[in-house]
């Protein structure tokens, strides 16, 4: 046993701040903790101590923001609301516009339908809520997810995007199981038509079995039919969002990816989320379910026969020298993914017929990121051209001249419309692993870019 850090944690009985460690022992990353009522728990945290380490290379620890809603007072996290102790802004803001759903999913995190009453903001709340974002400093919030409960069984829904777009949001996306958006595609066309951008999708699998376990019924042709529908309406810009189960389907990580590949033409993204030990979950099977994000790494590499490899995914801080440098030479502030490194890991991909290929193969991710951190300094101190010359410079490190075109395009408008135009060339394969009481790091927690807005001005 070796010891990596000390921490602050949860009892998963009582939910009261206890002390933790996380050690490494046998090659993989454990969290140890004792609650002086209800005894010893022990979990994995990550399954692969030098993947752990890798990932830990790339970290960034942001400067916060600069009005925080609530005062320190009894410590993180219970005044969270954001409170001063928060180290990240705010990269995708998450607002539940209600907890009812059609569905009873046996896995639900947030427990949706079943809490025993309704919570659903009214629009003007939700509308001070968006407002409570865009006024975040140095950097506003940009992009906003529309979550719940399932938010389509809101029939104000369309306002709620048109307003988000109106106050400036530039990226309106819908978290949706996808049921009303296959049963009506004149909803789909009505909501793209008030300004949504995204669906993040749920989607467990490629045939219908996962679902019977996630869901309790087969929604695999649900989430075909969705998916023409939005073919059909013109949305270009769909998230499959797996939530992934030890056992139930893993062994398809493969084939949602390659299914993601199959529909590039809609298909922007595949985040797969381990399931989280909590909400509608039975706890007793937590060694039995739980997934790190280290075996889903592993799980690509082997169920793609190395088109994608272990080695091909980075933490999610890893692009940070990019909003920095392009942030000074612009004399403005970017937002900036200053997430924890062991937050997620991701990469992109290309798409060639039926060939995949990330985006790894054809950039030198280390020795780009290097050159933009030297061209940050270079600005910061005022040495603009020479910053400026580092810029151009980083692009050797890309070999692909489409790729060159698109990271050329992002460095000298810095745009949310060249991202844009580098994500509809792309698909980002990436794995984001929720925390739950067992595994619960406050250090994460504290570095955390997913926000929820709730009534009453605090942002959690």
């Amino acid at each position: 046993m070796r010891s990596i850090k000390q921490t602050r944690s949860l009892c998963p009985t009582c939910f009261k701040i206890i002390d933790a460690t996380i050690y490494e022992e046998d090659g993989r990353v454990l969290i140890r903790k004792q609650c002086e009522q209800h005894g010893f728990f022990e979990d994995v945290y990550w399954s692969d101590y030098d993947q752990y380490v890798r990932a830990q290379r790339y970290e960034h620890v942001g400067g916060g923001i600069e009005n925080p809603r609530t005062k320190s007072e009894k410590g993180c996290p219970y005044d969270c609301g954001i409170c001063p102790n928060h180290s990240s802004t705010t990269i995708l803001a998450i607002i539940d516009v209600t907890n009812r759903c059609n569905l009873r999913c046996p896995v639900c995190f947030a427990h949706a339908g079943a809490a025993g009453y309704v919570y659903e903001p009214t629009k003007e709340e939700i509308f001070r809520i968006l407002e409570n974002f865009r006024q975040t400093l140095p950097v506003p919030a940009k992009a906003i997810q529309f979550s719940g409960g399932e938010p389509t069984l809101r029939e104000d829904l369309p306002e709620l995007i048109a307003y988000a777009k109106k106050i400036g949001f530039n990226h309106v996306e819908v978290n949706s199981n996808g049921i009303r958006f296959a049963e009506n595609i004149e909803y789909v066309k009505e909501l793209r038509q008030a300004g949504m951008d995204t669906v993040y999708l749920q989607f467990d699998g490629v045939t219908p079995e996962p679902y019977y376990f996630t869901r309790g019924c087969n929604l695999f042709p649900i989430k075909l039919k969705a998916l023409e529908n939005f073919r059909q309406a013109h949305l270009g810009s769909v998230v499959l969002v797996p939530t992934l189960v030890k056992g139930v389907n893993d062994h398809q990580v493969g084939d949602i990816i390659r299914f993601g590949a199959k529909n590039f033409d809609i298909i922007r993204a595949v985040n797969f989320q381990p399931v989280s030990i909590t909400g509608r979950i039975d706890r007793s099977k937590l060694r039995e379910m739980r997934i790190t994000t280290p075996d889903f790494m592993k799980l690509c590499e082997a169920q793609t026969k190395g088109e994608i490899k272990v080695s091909d995914f980075f933490p999610v801080p890893t692009v940070v020298p990019i909003s920095m440098a392009v942030g000074a030479l612009e004399g403005s502030r970017f937002p900036e993914l200053t997430a924890h490194p062991h937050c997620g890991m991701a990469t992109f991909i290309f798409v060639q017929g039926e060939k995949i290929t990330p985006i790894t193969r054809y950039a030198n991710v280390d020795g780009f990121m290097k050159t933009l951190e030297k061209a940050y300094e270079d600005a910061r101190k005022g040495a603009k051209i020479k910053a400026k010359m580092r810029l151009i410079g980083s692009l050797r490190h890309v070999k692909l001249s489409l790729l060159r075109e698109l990271v050329s395009m992002i460095l000298t408008t810095g745009s949310f419309e060249a991202l844009s135009h580098f994500t509809y060339k792309t698909i980002l394969i990436g794995c984001m692993h929720f925390m739950d009481p067992y595994n619960f790091d406050l250090e994460r927690i504290q570095r955390c870019c997913i926000h929820y807005g709730v009534p009453g001005g605090r942002i959690i």
